[in-house]
Order: C-alpha cells, then structure tokens, then sequence
C-alpha cells in the first residue's frame, strides 16, 4: 500500500539530537530553538518567532495576546481544522464561520464584512494547502474596522501572497500573528511542533512572557534582568530542545524538500488535468497565490463519487484521503451556530480527496495513481 503521508528524515535529524542531549541543555530555549527561530526571522521577515509544541499551542497563545474575552466574536472558516476555532472558545469567543470560495477552500473573503459587528475582534484566515488568501482584501477589512488578523499558516511554510503592488511576502508576516505546524504531515517537520509569528512589534515582549509560563525568565537569561519571576498569563508552550533539534536537519533541507514537493504536485496538476475528466476538478491557485507543494487534492462532482474513486485507489494499493467535516456542522458547534448556510464549505467537505504526496513518493508510483484514477472514470 502506497500511504497517504510518510514522513521524511534528512539523516541529520539523530545527530542533531545526540548534539543537543550531549550538551546538557535538552530543556526548551536552547542552542537549537535559537537556530531555528532566527532561521524564520531573516529568511521569510517575521518580526519575532517562538517555537511551540504545536500549531494549537501557537494559536492559543495568539488567542491570548489577541487579548480575546468572553463574548467577544472571531470570524473563522468552517473548513478547517478544530484547532482553529478552539484556541478562542478557550478564551470565551463566539466563533462566526464563514464559508469557502466555490473553487477554492479559502475564506471567501467577499464575504467576511456582512459578518463583523461591534464585538468582532479577529479574523482569522486559513491557507488552505498551502494557498494564499486574499489577504489584501482581508488586512484592509482588517484596518477599516480595526481588527487583529491571526494567520492559520499550518500549510502554508515556504508560500508567498503576492499584493495588489506586485510584493511577494510569505505567508504568515502578513497578519499581525501567524501559527505554522511541523506536524509529521507537513512539508518540514518534528513529529509534533509549531511556531508563532509575531510580526506588530506590541505583542513582542508579551508573547515571549506567554511562552515562558508567565514569567520574564527569557529576559532574565539574556542578563536583561537579575531575577525572573511572574508578570502575565501564559503557559509551558515551547518545546524540548530534542524537537528543535530534529526540526533544525529539516530546515537545513527546506530547499530540497522542496523543490521534490512542488515537482510532484506539478506532475500531478499536469497528468490529471491531460485526462479530461468531467467528475472532478483540480485545485484552483489564484493569481495572487504561490503554491508549496503541500497537498493535492481533487474536488468530486458529489460525495457518491468521491467514495468510489477512495474505494478504487484503495483497492488499487493507493490510500488516498478526504478532509475536514464542517465545524459549523460539528456536534461540539451546531447548536451554537446560526442559521446560515455555508454551502461550499459543505461541498469541500463532501467531496473533497487528498492524494498520497510526500517526498519519497517516487514518480511511476505518481504515474499508478494517475493511471488508476483514469481507469476509475472509464
């Protein structure tokens, strides 16, 4: 069986490791989650990064630097992952969902300003594989009526969002805060692990106090301070110096990662869209947009159609997967949710199917998928 993910290992991943264990310093804030951080901050210009244990961690502690309390409102996509939404419910919010493009799974963000009210206070985009939103409609809705906006970028390391002047910025340095993911099922990984981006010089200090339990012990290992001790809210978000470790061979290897990633997407866009095939649609890259090779994946005519084409690739020796189920139809939040439809969100959810796409996927093996899929619709 050909899986769906498996996980890449650059061969420095044990020796780093073994480096980091032989200093005597494994707790977290070491040699290796200063590499990686400054790695971020000069290559992609995020004002300031903080590894954290995951992506949820990250957007929990932008929950908290965002200031959000109860009652207050985040606009939310309903296609996405539940750690989008629930780093807010932990702080009180009410989240809106908002629905997808009907080509693409992206906030729609044509229709983000119907559902601000006085008691909106972030947005909260979701780069979907990867791809952009449009951010420049979102930061200037962000702007018109004085809201924060929190990059969901899990997908999206190594992706850029062209503006309406032609500048190329990566996503995540756009928003006021940014959470990526080096889940094992992302383009670089450690396992488990995240980052926040911190790119409005206000939440600076703050997020560094969050990070480190509530307390300037980070200042204080710096020399700025003679003693530490708690001045804030916060938590133990960041990681072993073990996991900035591993993750420090694959940021070594991003490059390479890749270049093999966006070449067997393109080879995948290229095969499939030569066949011409009616039942199914490929996914959409704005103009706007740059795409890192993340996922690729098909959207079925219907959700019939999308069982059978898993159930043939199955069959075939080729485990292909669907996605995310509608949180506004989930159990957690539908009793919660108003009335409004979100029928593209639905759609995606429906219909939606990831292909097997990592960096060891060898490209004949790329081709059997192609082949199968061909045969599927005969």
């Amino acid at each position: 069986m050909i899986p769906f993910n498996k996980p890449y290992l650059t061969g420095k991943e044990t020796h780093y490791i073994y480096d980091a264990v032989n200093s005597g310093k494994i707790s977290g804030n070491g040699k290796y989650t200063q590499k990686v951080q400054s790695f971020f901050e000069s290559v992609y210009s995020f004002k300031k990064c903080l590894l954290t244990t995951s992506c949820t961690d990250a957007l929990e502690m932008a929950a908290i630097l965002a200031n959000i309390k109860e009652g207050d409102e985040v606009i939310v996509p309903s296609f996405t992952f539940v750690s989008t939404a629930i780093a807010f419910i932990r702080q009180g919010a009410n989240i809106v969902f908002a629905d997808s493009y009907s080509d693409n799974p992206n906030i729609d963000a044509d229709k983000i300003e119907a559902l601000i009210t006085d008691k909106t206070k972030a947005i909260v985009p979701v780069h979907y594989a990867g791809v952009a939103c449009d951010m420049d409609k979102i930061m200037d809705l962000a702007s018109k009526y004085n809201l924060l906006v929190i990059e969901d970028a899990a997908q999206a390391i190594d992706s850029y969002h062209i503006d309406k002047n032609g500048v190329k910025k990566a996503l995540g340095s756009i928003g006021h805060l940014a959470a990526f993911s080096f889940h094992e099922t992302k383009n670089i990984i450690s396992g488990e692990g995240g980052m926040l981006a911190i790119n409005d010089e206000r939440f600076v200090n703050r997020a560094e106090i969050i990070w480190e339990k509530g307390t300037n012990r980070a200042e204080f290992f710096r020399g700025e301070v003679n003693k530490y001790g708690w001045v804030d809210t916060g938590s133990s978000f960041l990681p072993s110096e073990i996991i900035a470790a591993f993750l420090w061979a694959q940021v070594e290897n991003l490059e390479h990662i890749q270049e093999k990633r966006i070449k067997l997407w393109n080879q995948y866009f290229n095969g499939i869209k030569e066949l011409k095939l009616d039942s199914i649609k490929l996914p959409k890259v704005p103009e706007y947009a740059t795409n890192n090779g993340h996922m690729f994946y098909l959207t079925c005519n219907n959700g019939q159609t999308r069982e059978k084409l898993i159930l043939k690739l199955k069959e075939s020796g080729f485990h292909a997967v669907f996605h995310y189920l509608s949180l506004h139809a989930s159990d957690f939040y539908k009793g919660r949710h108003d009335k409004r439809e979100l029928p593209n969100s639905d759609c995606f959810t429906e219909c939606l199917v990831r292909l097997p796409l990592f960096f060891e996927l060898k490209e004949e093996e790329l081709n059997d998928i192609i082949m199968c899929i061909k045969n599927n619709f005969k």
